[in-house]
């Protein structure tokens, strides 16, 4: 018998579809025509142990025996789903060939194989077990991936890598919040201080912001702009770009702070003669932007719709689970398989008959076209999320649905389009010794973009291609090199510094995603690529969550702030357990196991003696900036003291889930 254990009963339910009919359904699990057997698990059925696992005297929160380090690791059976681990042990023992069917990512990879190591399965058997990846729930994709499984094997580096995770996140994560929280009591705080390895520099980050914006002073600048004019009248401004000789009038950011400096410039340039000193003019082509991962479009959708990066989240699950319209969600790659290019003619059908309203100011896509998304280099367990070939009912759909299903379905789509085409001028003008620049771009062809469009005008437009500094909106008259112009008068525009702007969702997930920005350490910032980010795509908007379940964050409007507890939490601990920088480079250490550049142990040694290093700094100081704060109540979700570190394998199943797959698994 060839036993498919599942992720959770939807995906087993999915594979048992394109299996010999007619099925048997048991409790818990379905039997083909052929043999064949499908169970599933309900999320994660095995949790890290309690410390009271280990030592019955951890029972009892005392610094003296941090960090608590086990030697042998234990996991222990989820009491809300031991039933089916029960189920899983039956059917494991009696199946020949198992394969591992959870989700396609390090997570997916771990949560399968955690349970085949529980459960007893050795030599032979072990060495044998396959990987079945599955992106899309349509039978038609199912029974593809059916066609192509590998040697599980392949995958203990992933396996491996979301192990050190967990195990990393239960050592930071229990240890950390036992020392603060008792040095907390003893400052009056009553509460329990929650402090995770992602969790806390992430609200380091909103803290910092808050503490910033509090801070700032505006401050008054200047710029001069010059109004110019050509023989003919026609008429366009360019502004004036700071010398040398003018730093010391400057800020670093080079804006001129002396009204006087802006003021003479007005006065030297008003009615004399200016010079085309530099003329530029060149075709420039812009790609498509590529589908989405689900960071780059809980981003978007953030912007966009007002959509919180959970809601994002959970509406994909929907449109993924139970109503197989688009890929797996919880992917972080925007590339596609160069084999899935062949489906595309299918593909854009189904978007074109569900959704025709998205092409209605274009031409067709032509299918024919190879955007750069198709790279097999740069796709590795799961890809970019897409529309699946199955027709969408957007009637049927809810409105987020329908939104999030579309936008995807448009990212997809413009990959058979081609390149935006237009023409950018750059011009330099010289008056009275001074130079003033400006530039303006001119659409030759909208290519993809005209996707984005309506009536030739660009309504939406993707995040990722507005880039600072693009070409002003003015229409430039013909220019040439050398031409003389007249300078009809300067202006002097006064501005006011801004403060940075609160963290929202959009930005928060921005920061997750691209951490090397935030991280101050010189050498760890080299080490971390542009990608590099803290968290996974399956946990992050959770952790987001959980930070407000907590009390630690508060919304004001679309702002994201930190509350005084919070506040207090990240002023009480060392900077390095604050900052991303140390948690930065743990999850490149991650990334680097699963591709077999790095070995587990060279990855906990250094995180255990470092841990260390942070209890011993814990005991020798008190957390005062947490004096006279009240912990968020009970009502507003705050962790009960003995799950307030708990660091699952994956924050991808909430109780909702876990209850809903229980059902399932009765009704089966």
């Amino acid at each position: 018998m060839r036993l498919y254990i599942a992720e959770k009963p939807s995906l087993g339910r999915a594979i048992a579809d394109v299996l010999p009919k007619p099925h048997k359904k048991g409790d818990g699990f379905i039997t083909a025509a052929n043999g064949d057997c499908v169970s599933w698990c309900i999320g994660h059925l095995l949790e890290q142990a309690e410390p009271d696992a280990y030592d019955v005297a951890f029972k009892s929160w005392k610094l003296e025996h941090l960090p608590i380090i086990p030697t042998q690791w234990q996991l222990k059976p989820k009491s809300s789903t031991r039933s089916q681990l029960s189920v899983l042990k039956k059917l494991v023992k009696q199946a020949t060939h198992l394969v591992n069917a959870g989700d396609p990512d390090r997570e997916g990879q771990l949560l399968v194989d955690e349970v085949i190591a529980y459960l007893g399965v050795k030599g032979d058997k072990l060495n044998q077990v396959q990987r079945l990846l599955i992106s899309d729930l349509n039978p038609q994709a199912v029974q593809r991936a059916l066609n192509q499984l590998k040697s599980n094997r392949d995958f203990i580096p992933l396996s491996t890598s979301a192990l050190a995770r967990s195990r990393a996140d239960w050592l930071y994560g229990m240890n950390m919040t036992r020392a603060y929280t008792i040095q907390g009591k003893k400052v009056g705080y009553q509460g329990v201080l929650s402090v995770g390895r992602v969790q806390t520099p992430l609200l380091g980050l909103v803290v910092r912001r808050d503490e910033e914006i509090e801070a700032f002073v505006p401050k008054p600048f200047y710029e001069v702009l010059a109004h110019l004019l050509t023989d003919k009248q026609q008429g366009f401004t360019a502004k004036w770009q700071p010398s040398a000789a003018c730093e010391p009038y400057q800020d670093e950011e080079g804006r001129v702070l002396v009204k006087g400096l802006g003021q003479n410039v007005v006065e030297r340039i008003s009615g004399q003669p200016a010079q085309v000193t530099g003329l530029v003019a060149q075709d420039k082509r812009q790609a498509a932007p590529l589908p989405y991962s689900l960071s780059s479009l809980q981003i978007d959708a953030a912007k966009r719709f007002g959509l919180s990066a959970k809601e994002v989240l959970d509406t994909c699950q929907s449109l993924y689970e139970r109503h197989k319209l688009i890929t797996y969600p919880r992917s972080d790659s925007r590339h596609l398989p160069v084999e899935q290019f062949s489906l595309a003619p299918s593909v854009i059908n189904a978007v074109i008959k569900g959704a025709p309203t998205l092409i209605s100011h274009t031409d067709a896509p032509n299918p024919k076209l190879k955007s750069k998304a198709w790279d097999d280099s740069k796709v590795e367990a799961h890809h970019a999320i897409i529309p699946t070939e199955k027709i969408a009912h957007l009637s049927a759909l809810s409105m987020n649905e329908a939104r999030l299903y579309q936008h995807i379905a448009r990212q997809y789509l413009a990959q058979f389009y081609p390149a935006y085409q237009y023409a950018e001028t750059q011009v330099e003008v010289t008056i009275a010794g001074g130079i003033f620049t400006t530039k303006a771009r001119q659409n030759k062809s909208l290519g993809w973009k005209s996707l984005f469009s309506n009536n030739n005008k660009i309504v939406e437009h993707n995040t990722e291609n507005n880039q600072e500094g693009e070409p002003e909106s003015q229409t430039l008259p013909a220019l040439k090199k050398g031409q003389w112009l007249n300078c009809e008068r300067g202006e002097l525009l006064e501005k006011m510094t801004q403060a940075p702007k609160h963290f929202s969702d959009a930005s928060l997930l921005s920061a997750m995603t691209g951490i090397g920005r935030f991280v101050t350490n010189v050498e760890i910032k080299k080490i971390l690529k542009d990608t590099d980010g803290i968290g996974t795509e399956a946990t992050r908007a959770g952790i987001i969550e959980l930070l407000f379940k907590r009390g630690y964050l508060l919304r004001q409007g679309k702002s994201i702030l930190a509350t005084p507890v919070g506040r207090g939490l990240i002023n009480s601990l060392p900077m390095s357990a604050t900052t991303p920088d140390m948690t930065a480079l743990w999850e490149a250490s991650l990334d680097k196991i699963s591709h077999k550049t790095m070995r587990y142990q060279a990855f906990m040694a250094p995180l255990i003696q470092q841990l260390s290093e942070l209890i011993g700094q814990a005991a020798s100081e008190l957390p005062r900036a947490l004096q006279g704060l009240a912990s968020p109540s009970k009502g507003k979700g705050f962790p009960k003291k003995k799950s307030a570190y708990s660091t699952k394998s994956s924050g991808k199943y909430k109780a909702k889930n876990a209850k809903a797959g229980t059902v399932a698994k009765k009704k089966s």
